[in-house]
């Protein structure tokens, strides 16, 4: 007979691939995950991950248990979910992934309203300089600037967004103004770092430095969004930035607006089973509604600043 918790370490193990991840997500010493995954690869007498310096995986075995426990943890949770949901009991916890600027900038201000309305559910915001593996179970919902392509994904378009080049004025009046984009190769820019930019979208400069007779220095790269705001902040030189980060500031200044004008997109997805829980359902329609609301503001097109929505109404349980 297996045990559910024994299910459980392992598959907190199976998701993260290190003892230390799995042992902060189950709240237990990594000492104590190690040695219930061999006592329960005894009990099974079956090896269930191949151990390395690199972490655990999953032997032929153990991907084959992996099936079995994931249907078990699905049955569960929709078990409590729906008991929870018979009760209109709205609490515990949702973890959201979201990428680094956004989830700084707009999505942990419009969250003090959702909060308000449900006192008892807690946001856990991963606002990270990547993206977030729904597949590996690091979140309930992500917000992506890569449509997911995976057919076991809820996925909906979450709205649309403009970025501009800016400079910060005291480093404008030293050197100038760029004319246009031929004359950027005479300042320093700020961007990513090549090798380590986790989507094709966020290649914002590159057509824009193609067929340059010289290419510009770059004074900072970074894999932070934010840091790179505060690199132009500190005129350090100029960046690509969205505009729901840098049209608050009055300190940086929108440059070459007709000729550098990019547009991307933001999409919102979720597990089909996690989005079937209510206070996923409850999180994803708020995210909607609030961004939608705002969405002349994401294009830089309003100035009124981030508008927070007045009421949160409660969704139709399903």
């Amino acid at each position: 007979m297996l045990n559910w918790q024994d299910i459980q370490i392992f598959l907190e193990v199976a998701r993260a691939d290190r003892l230390t991840d799995a042992a902060r997500r189950l709240t237990i010493d990594h000492s104590t995950v190690s040695r219930r995954i061999r006592r329960f690869e005894t009990e099974l007498n079956t090896q269930l991950f191949e151990r390395s310096t690199h972490g655990y995986r999953l032997t032929a075995a153990g991907e084959q248990l992996l099936l079995f426990a994931e249907e078990m943890a699905r049955q569960v949770t929709g078990a409590s979910e729906s008991i929870s949901d018979q009760n209109l009991q709205v609490s515990g916890q949702i973890r959201l992934g979201v990428t680094e600027g956004f989830g700084t900038y707009v999505i942990t201000p419009l969250l003090s309203a959702f909060q308000r309305r449900y006192p008892e559910l807690t946001v856990e915001l991963l606002a990270l300089p990547r993206a977030v593996n729904l597949g590996r179970h690091e979140a309930d919902l992500a917000i992506t600037i890569d449509r997911p392509r995976n057919a076991e994904m809820v996925v909906s378009r979450l709205c649309h967004y403009r970025l501009q080049l800016y400079g910060e004025q005291g480093y404008l009046d030293r050197r100038g103004r760029p004319a246009g984009v031929d004359a950027l190769s005479d300042f320093d820019l700020i961007g990513y770092v090549d090798d380590l930019i986790f989507s094709d979208q966020l290649c914002y400069l590159d057509p824009l430095l193609q067929g340059l007779p010289t290419l510009p220095r770059f004074a900072q790269r970074s894999t932070s969004i934010v840091t790179q705001l505060h690199a132009v902040l500190a005129g350090s030189g100029l960046a690509v930035l969205p505009c729901f980060m840098a049209e608050q500031d009055p300190r940086l200044e929108p440059l070459l607006r007709s000729e550098i004008d990019i547009c991307r997109e933001f999409w919102i997805a979720a597990r089909a089973e996690q989005r079937q829980l209510l206070r996923v359902r409850l999180l994803w329609q708020f995210l909607k509604d609030a961004i939608e609301l705002n969405q002349p503001w994401l294009m830089g097109e309003s100035d009124t600043g981030l508008q927070l929505p007045l009421s949160v109404p409660l969704v139709q349980q399903t």
